[in-house]
């Protein structure tokens, strides 16, 4: 017996309604995300700090979610934040991001943290994200990954009294303990 699986579509994702939930595409299944808890917002509210200081040095432009990145048809992400350089700001558009940010963060929870470290960690490498941030607010811990040939290559995890370098942005480190401040 042929199991017919439906498969999801960015034009399936636009019908949906605005009931204020959170869906993303993966891999051709849509995936429902609920509201992030305080600790999740409280590294948004951090991280969005540090990437205004860095947008404001001319590196490019960042988006905290809800702001679709449309991969093609069958994977659209709602990344918690992601950043795209100055030279590569083409992709954005109006409704969402058309292609690969430069920088996706993904700030784990409950509810997502499999999610994050496996089918997305692959999907961003598969279509060519250079560097993905996975955020830990339980274990207050922030590792990065680095994309190479052969997939993503993992620095960290770095901890509250330690700073981080991104390629992205050389000339400003990041000091993790400011992530995760009250």
């Amino acid at each position: 017996m042929d199991i017919i699986r439906p498969v999801f579509t960015a034009k399936d994702l636009a019908q949906l309604p605005d009931d204020g939930k959170r869906y993303e595409i993966l891999e051709g299944d849509l995936a429902v995300r609920p509201s992030p808890n305080q600790k999740h917002q409280n590294v948004i509210r951090h991280l969005s700090a540090f990437f205004i200081h860095v947008e404001s040095h001319g590196y490019g432009r960042w988006y905290p979610a809800p702001f679709d990145v449309v991969f093609d048809d069958n994977n659209v992400t709602e990344p918690d934040l992601l950043f795209v350089l100055t030279e590569h700001l083409n992709i954005i558009k109006e409704a969402n991001v058309q292609g690969e940010p430069d920088l996706v963060v993904e700030v784990l929870s409950p509810s997502t943290r499999e999610r994050d470290r496996g089918v997305k960690a692959h999907l961003y490498a598969r279509f060519g994200v250079p560097e993905y941030w996975i955020v830990d607010p339980e274990t207050e811990t922030l590792t990065l990954y680095h994309l190479t040939s052969e997939g993503y290559e993992v620095t960290g995890p770095f901890r509250a009294d330690e700073t981080i370098h991104s390629t992205l942005f050389p000339d400003t480190p990041l000091n993790v303990s400011d992530v995760f401040l009250p």
